[in-house]
């Protein structure tokens, strides 16, 4: 059986990504390969064995456009009308907080944020099948 292990996306400043990615979710970085032309970011925070995996070319000098495929990547917090207060008072600029109904019951509560490539993250309150 297959196993997801990480998800990968490419980003212009590597300082910059370690900031906002460290200050939003508390990730850290859990391995870091430096190769010739490009650095490798293993980035986690306990939470899961999952890892998101910054991929950093050097002499790239333009952003990268995400592209009309991409779409987001997704968290779970336990509060996330706390953590959508402290991603204002970080100022992290979250998207407003939503709550999205199913046959008259809540399925989900989240917001969006963007990292500093332009990356859309869901941030969802953990209920139903988002634990």
């Amino acid at each position: 059986m297959a196993k997801m292990i990480h998800s990968m996306i490419r980003v212009l400043d590597e300082a910059r990504s370690l900031d906002f990615y460290s200050r939003a979710f508390g990730f850290g970085v859990v391995q870091r390969l430096d190769f010739d032309t490009f650095t490798l970011v293993y980035l986690g925070n306990g939470e899961t064995p999952f890892e998101l995996e910054l991929t950093v070319n050097k002499g790239r000098t333009e952003s990268y456009a995400p592209g009309d495929g991409y779409g987001h990547l997704a968290v779970s917090v336990e509060d996330v009308t706390a953590e959508h207060a402290r991603f204002e008072a970080e100022g992290l600029n979250p998207g407003k907080l939503v709550d999205f109904n199913r046959d008259g019951a809540l399925f989900a509560r989240f917001f969006f944020v963007t990292d500093p490539d332009g990356y859309k993250i869901e941030v969802l309150q953990r209920h139903g099948r988002f634990l």
